[in-house]
């Protein structure tokens, strides 16, 4: 009888063993917004082949019922009564001799749904604006319209609520009418725009030396420190910065265009 018992000991302790050496050591985290779909798994067999691979789903830390010993299924999530834009944690159990794959991440990803509620520039040159209606935490891209052109200028973490947020942002103002304007690009790569808000620094308009179509050999000096660019005869961009002069003996004789303040204007290296 003795033996029995030591054997059924035995057998039971080999048992727990084996089922732990089963157990999940691995997971696969995804989180992001809730946006009214379901997520779907690729669940693959174990190397052993015994078993699929994924063995437990938490969603903001509750276990799932989902059916999930099959090759592929469904996260239900509508059966917590998520409102759009709530935050999501799906934490995916799994052994760690294989990997189960989301066939659409894409559904948790925020997408870009402010409203401007409003867009200024004081007098010191802070950009301030105001947002609603966010669902979830997407970077805002700072333009800045001169030479022609939108330029980014800088970008500041959104905060992805539906309330009201608050943002600023330091600008550097050029002389003459400024005009800027803030973006966000969503899951679907399409960029989203605020309105442009227009601001005039009455500051004295900035020159440079040898000044437009003059002939430089080492140096072009500007009357004031400013943002600039310079672009060969072909379009090629060529130099780019900030400062109150910029060093051109490097630079191959030639006609060049030079972006500076708010202007475009050419000078020839000699």
């Amino acid at each position: 009888m003795k033996i029995q018992f030591f054997n059924k000991i035995i057998i039971l302790l080999v048992y727990f063993i084996l089922l732990n050496l089963n157990r999940s050591d691995a997971q696969l985290k995804l989180n992001g917004i809730y946006k009214g779909e379901n997520i779907y798994i690729e669940n693959p067999y174990t190397i052993s082949g015994v078993g699929f691979c994924v063995t437990e789903i938490l969603v903001n830390g509750n276990t799932t019922t989902d059916e999930i010993h099959s090759s592929f299924f469904e996260i239900d999530l509508s059966i917590y009564n998520f409102k759009y834009g709530d935050l999501l944690e799906i934490l995916i159990h799994h052994k760690d001799d294989c990997k189960p794959r989301v066939l659409n991440p894409e559904v948790l990803t925020p997408e870009s749904t402010f409203e401007i509620q409003y867009l200024t520039i004081d007098k010191i040159g802070v950009l301030k604006w105001a947002t609603m209606k966010e669902h979830g935490a997407l970077p805002f891209d700072i333009e800045q319209f001169k030479w022609n052109k939108w330029i980014q200028v800088g970008t500041t973490d959104g905060k992805g609520t539906g309330s009201l947020n608050r943002y600023s942002f330091d600008i550097n103002l050029h002389t003459g009418k400024n005009k800027f304007r803030v973006k966000q690009i969503g899951c679907n790569n399409k960029a989203r725009y605020s309105n442009s808000v227009e601001y005039t620094n009455s500051a004295r308009e900035i020159t440079f030396i040898p000044g437009n179509g003059g002939k430089v050999i080492d140096q072009i000096f500007f009357s004031d420190n400013t943002s600039y660019e310079i672009y060969d005869y072909y379009g090629k961009l060529i130099k780019t910065g900030n400062s109150d002069n910029i060093k051109v003996s490097t630079l191959k004789p030639g006609t060049y265009f030079l972006n500076y303040d708010n202007k475009t204007e050419t000078f020839i290296k000699k």
